[in-house]
């Protein structure tokens, strides 16, 4: 019979999660309201931080001017759908850490489409 008062946590966490999840051992004691409290705060860190990244991410590279409402609906979806992955693959797979450099690429290319646009600009207008 498995002991359901203990939570196994990985000890081969990528850099985010890794920071977030620093101070667990190999288990959680479910038993224990303080490292319950711990494993929460550690997990809503992770999801708050996947979620800032997730819309940096979106803003830089999908997003056009949209009427209030679909604004509301996109991003409440972006928010759901990030708790979800958070969720099941949060402790699994590099998500803040490609997210991040997604959003390094598209910041890049934001910064080159804007410059290349001043030129064009500024020699049309010579």
């Amino acid at each position: 019979m498995n002991d359901m008062s203990t939570l196994p946590v990985p000890t081969d966490l990528w850099p985010v999660a890794d920071f977030f999840f620093r101070g667990f051992g190999s288990e959680v004691n479910l038993n224990d309201e303080s490292e319950v409290t711990m494993l929460f705060r550690s997990f809503m860190l992770l999801y708050l931080t996947t979620v800032i990244l997730a819309i940096i991410t979106f803003k830089l590279g999908f997003a056009r001017k949209l009427p209030l409402m679909k604004t509301i609906v996109v991003y409440s979806v972006l928010i759901i759908g990030t708790f979800i992955l958070t969720l099941i693959l949060g402790l699994n797979l590099p998500l803040p850490e490609s997210l991040v450099v997604a959003a390094l690429i598209l910041g890049i290319y934001r910064i080159r489409l804007h410059r290349e646009r001043g030129a064009r600009q500024q020699n049309e207008s010579s």
